[in-house]
């Protein structure tokens, strides 16, 4: 079979699968995708992680954009800033996540009422280390939403009641962020632990049963991408 005998809908998915692959065939957009496999980030993040200038970062981001491979949201919190995030289900497992180690994980958003208290619900039964949730503003207790949307899904949040940080995230912590003000908040307060921010949109903004299960549905997706590549401490 030549490329010119195949029907419109092979064709059009053999070029999009060559664009995908031309995309990736650069160090440096390469390293982009790699930094975006199990959390979002601001340009500027990127720019300052990879050490790109702004003209470069955004020649390279344009290619991505193209290819599918990536999107931006703004922010919940700062309305100036955009977060970049990898495509769904765009590079169908062919992304090798990077390791990390560390004892705990503990996923925060401002209220700690809704999105961290899924992905610490979530975490539970697929990943292998623990996890809490905290809040940097936290609410007096979880939204009913997210309870609702956990049963419907099998998990439980009977018990969970908002904390804030302070009182819980350790140094050795792996510190996700589930939102942006609570990203923005943050800045550098936690010193050189590790952290990823993930930006999910705040389904408590609309209050409606589809917003939490779209919160659901991305923190689940992440969550699968993020627990292979999370493992305890090595033995010193």
């Amino acid at each position: 079979m030549t490329i010119d005998s195949m029907d419109t809908d092979q064709n059009q998915a053999l070029v999009a699968r060559a664009r995908v692959h031309a995309a990736l065939g650069e160090p440096a957009r390469l390293a982009i995708v790699d930094h975006l496999a199990l959390g979002d980030a601001s340009p500027g993040e990127i720019g300052q992680k990879l050490g790109l200038p702004t003209n470069l970062l955004a020649h390279h981001m344009k290619i991505l954009d193209q290819a599918g491979l990536i999107r931006r949201r703004q922010s919940e919190g700062d309305r100036r800033r955009s977060y970049l995030q990898l495509v769904p289900g765009t590079l169908a497992g062919l992304l090798p996540a990077p390791l990390r180690h560390a004892p705990r994980v503990v996923f925060v958003c401002t209220h700690n009422s809704a999105r961290s208290q899924l992905a610490a619900a979530l975490w539970a039964s697929r990943g292998s280390v623990p996890a809490v949730s905290a809040g940097t503003r936290p609410a007096a207790r979880v939204h009913p939403h997210a309870a609702a949307v956990a049963r419907r899904h099998g998990l439980s949040l009977a018990t969970a009641r908002p904390c804030h940080l302070d009182d819980v995230v350790a140094p050795d912590d792996l510190v996700v962020a589930v939102c942006d003000n609570a990203h923005e908040d943050l800045g550098d307060q936690l010193g050189g632990g590790a952290r990823l921010h993930w930006s999910v949109p705040d389904p408590v903004a609309t209050g409606t049963d589809t917003a939490f299960e779209h919160a659901y549905t991305d923190l689940a997706g992440r969550i699968d991408r993020l627990a292979p590549a999370v493992h305890p401490p090595k033995n010193k």
